[in-house]
């Protein structure tokens, strides 16, 4: 067996999570899949994996060479995708990441029309609230909220969010509403675990107002924290999208606006290589104007650039 399908092989067991999950993915049996383990183990010149009864884990060699083993894979497959024609015509399996809700509302959507538009194509989508690394994790595509840090990625940059303070018609008929950021310590607040911090808030443009803050709830899901607001139990920031179709039902009222920090970017952001893929390169170019066209729809909560 060559080194490439050993790498194949072992980067396999790490996602499958075992050599016999591992090994029907790969249509392989599994002492097939444990002997090219054992093989590559002894190629290298070191334990990659601790096996136990029940449970398979990196060594700390291990980790650093399934990153380096996904990278190289992904230089392959794009060697051959080269040679194939692919970098003109999008084909092919394309994964995107974003956070969770966001990718439900808005990106969901525009991976739906895509696929209508381009049969040839797949895609995976990965929705989850964290920061992802798209090489080691092999993914093509993120869709990224907040300002972002040098690295090797392309951005493109799609439009801007606000963070927004809302609270339900109800609520307010009841404590009223605040009037300045230092009034919120008069009023019951929704934290959320995480997120925008447990013991002060920020306000203003340069974040130069803070506020703290002490609350009797704590939600660890966005619509956790939204339900409880729209239910009246209490006020919460939340990023503009996730709250848009309660604001456009009036179920919640944005309070404080002209005390929001600045607005949040929004970026579609993908790995930087000596070509773009036509996947890759299609699918920013079309979820680029539909992203921005979603936005130009509701644009006080979400502004297109």
């Amino acid at each position: 067996m060559d080194r490439w399908q050993a790498m194949r092989i072992f980067v396999q067991v790490v996602e499958s999570g075992g050599f016999a999950p591992a090994a029907k993915v790969l249509h392989m049996s599994p002492p097939s899949v444990t002997r090219a383990i054992a093989k590559l183990e002894e190629m290298i010149g070191t334990r990659l994996l601790v096996r136990t009864t029940r449970s398979l884990k990196l060594t700390a060699a291990g980790e650093g060479y399934v990153a380096d083993c996904r990278r190289i894979l992904a230089e392959i497959a794009e060697a051959e995708d080269n040679a194939a024609g692919s970098f003109t015509k999008p084909a092919g399996l394309l994964t995107v990441t974003a956070p969770a809700l966001f990718g439900r509302i808005h990106v969901l959507p525009v991976v739906l029309d895509f696929l209508h538009q381009y049969p040839e194509m797949q895609v995976k989508t990965v929705f989850l609230d964290r920061v992802t690394n798209l090489v080691e994790e092999g993914l093509d595509v993120a869709i990224r909220i907040a300002a972002l840090p040098a690295s090797g990625l392309i951005a493109r940059r799609i439009g801007s969010i606000r963070q927004v303070l809302c609270g339900s018609p109800d609520y307010f008929a009841r404590f009223g509403e605040p009037e300045r950021p230092e009034d919120l310590i008069h009023h019951r607040l929704i934290g959320r675990d995480g997120l925008y911090g447990h013991s002060e808030w920020l306000f203003g443009r340069d974040s130069s107002i803070r506020v703290p803050i002490s609350a009797r709830l704590i939600c660890n899901t966005n619509d956790a924290a939204i339900a409880a607001a729209v239910a009246g139990w209490g006020l919460s920031r939340y990023q503009s999208y996730q709250v848009a179709p309660d604001i456009e039902a009036e179920r919640l009222k944005i309070v404080l606006a002209d005390y929001e920090r600045e607005p949040v970017p929004i970026h579609i952001v993908h790995a930087e290589g000596r070509m773009v893929s036509a996947r890759v390169r299609a699918f920013v170019d079309f979820a680029a104007e539909r992203l921005r066209r979603r936005a130009g729809v509701n644009a006080q909560l979400w502004q297109g650039v």
